[in-house]
């Protein structure tokens, strides 16, 4: 490579325009990424990141614009050009095929000819080089299903550099990691960095933005609105950017003032399909007007803990009580009698039907209930009614209850689940990941409403795999391993305590 391309940026993307029907995802986006950087891109859901990130990846085809990769002009038409350009990319959910070694993972699709054995002893050093260099630790021939999350997401880094990649897209990289884990991606992000490579970072997490960063760009309703120098700017000049007003960046909560047990779990064992034990004699309280979270990398039990209180999941032994009224496995239309609102982990398999529309979802569950209709016969009206106050309430954009419900942002999906879950006034509020994919703007409003049901003495179960956010929102913290309850510690636990007993390191 030349000196002259050497003082070329990575990637520019001039004037990138795309449109959706009437959807205007991208309007005019002009980007400059230097070589060996790493950039972040961060802005709130449908501000356009994803898809001009999907534009420089391939998924997409821009309406307008030009992409420049050491200031030559490249048509990416596929992902299959992109990396041929030097660019991979790192998803949230991993491609990875769970049966096959990470040295299968790291061949397939680039075997190397009809000669396998050849290609796999090339591929064996190669991988070992890749490895060393980067720090990327990882045995060749373990089973993808046997590694943990953070060695996974190293596979999937090392796939990417084993097919000549250049410049890496991470797209919230961090969303699974423990602590230790998402400080170890940091280390090897810095050291790609240090040997040449070019990193563009997609998160929400603006801590690690300041963190990692050496330049920053943001993102609002399609528009490239900012870049700075991540030295020069502050968490509050970015959140505020990025929403285009002034952002409550902590949550703002009094003492708490614990009542009697509202839920009561007691030697509660779940076990899945396969006769597994995913949650192993578990036991706690949730007390009316608390929060207690529960802290753990996913995988560990949360969700299966989550949806056998909820009545989605038939326990294995064990009780649960709500109110003193014992409820294992009952169904969940029955526990929603009772008070329990439930707010799933997966909006998309578990909150919603994405093919309905905003007013037919604000009622899922509740639709037997007399004031949305008698005798079989829904009331339109009333429910629509209903859902234009929901909307209005929870801040729902757009503000259109007839709008189907897989054209609204991620965040404003999640509003629409938490509107319709709440505004029950229940006694016991059941939520799992309450900001998975959310934007900065609209956890601050999920946050509030989240405390001032606490605050409504109401008791609250938080499931949350950002331990920032458990931290920040519960009253007690309950950390799960294995399925098990290995601890449990205050708010003002260290970060490094509560990352080492999610590890199962300590208890």
């Amino acid at each position: 490579m030349s000196l002259d391309n050497d003082k070329k940026p990575a990637i520019e993307l001039v004037g990138i325009d795309k449109r959706f029907g009437a959807v205007h995802a991208n309007r005019d986006i002009n980007l400059t990424v230097a070589k060996g950087s790493i950039h972040g891109i961060i802005g709130e859901n449908g501000a356009g990141k994803s898809t001009l990130m999907s534009i420089l990846y391939g998924f997409y085809q821009a309406d307008a614009g030009e992409i420049r990769i050491s200031g030559a002009p490249v048509a990416i038409r596929d992902s299959q050009t992109a990396i041929s350009a030097g660019i991979g990319m790192v998803h949230q959910h991993f491609m990875l095929v769970e049966d096959f070694t990470v040295l299968e993972n790291v061949m397939l699709g680039a075997e190397g000819g009809q000669l396998l054995r050849r290609g796999v002893a090339s591929a064996r050093k190669e991988l070992k080089r890749l490895e060393t260099d980067y720090g990327l630790d990882v045995d060749p021939d373990a089973l993808i299903e046997e590694l943990p999350v953070g060695s996974q997401q190293r596979v999937e880094i090392l796939k990417a550099l084993y097919r000549g990649a250049e410049i890496l897209i991470l797209d919230e990289p961090t969303g699974v990691l423990t602590p230790a884990e998402a400080d170890h991606l940091f280390r090897i992000l810095q050291v790609l960095r240090d040997q040449g490579k070019t990193i563009i970072l997609i998160t929400h997490k603006l801590r690690e933005i300041m963190a990692i960063t050496d330049t920053v760009s943001v993102m609002r309703r399609g528009e490239m609105v900012a870049t700075r120098k991540t030295k020069e700017t502050t968490v509050e000049e970015l959140a505020e950017l990025m929403v285009g007003r002034r952002v409550l960046l902590r949550v703002e909560k009094g003492e708490a003032n614990p009542g009697a047990p509202l839920l009561s779990v007691r030697n509660l064992t779940v076990k899945d399909g396969r006769g597994v034990t995913m949650v192993d004699d578990v036991s706690f309280d949730v007390h009316a007007g608390e929060i207690v979270g529960i802290a753990g990398v996913a995988g560990n039990g949360q969700s299966e803990l989550l949806e056998a209180i909820a009545g989605i999941r038939k326990p294995f032994s064990g009780d649960i009580l709500i109110d003193g009224k014992p409820v294992a496995g009952v169904d969940p239309a029955r526990l929603r009698a009772l008070g329990l609102a439930h707010i799933p982990e997966d909006r998309h398999h578990m909150g919603l039907v994405l093919k309905f529309e905003e007013y037919e979802n604000s009622i899922l569950g509740y639709h037997r209930d007399p004031r949305y209709g008698r005798g079989g016969l829904l009331d339109l009206d009333a429910i629509r009614k209903d859902a234009e106050e929901k909307i209005a309430k929870y801040d729902i954009r757009p503000p259109n209850p007839r709008l189907k419900t897989a054209n609204f942002s991620g965040g404003n999906q999640q509003k629409i689940v938490v509107a319709r879950e709440i505004e029950r006034d229940p006694k016991m509020l059941l939520v799992g990941q309450p900001t998975r994919g959310v934007d900065i703007g609209a956890i601050e409003f999920i946050h509030r409403r989240i405390v001032e049901m606490r605050d409504a003495g109401k008791a609250v179960l938080l499931v949350s795999v950002e331990l920032d956010e458990i931290r920040a929102l519960s009253d007690r913290i309950l950390v799960m391993f294995a399925g098990k309850v290995v601890g449990e510690k205050t708010p003002d636990a260290g970060e490094q305590t509560l990352g080492l007993m999610m590890a199962g390191i300590a208890a």
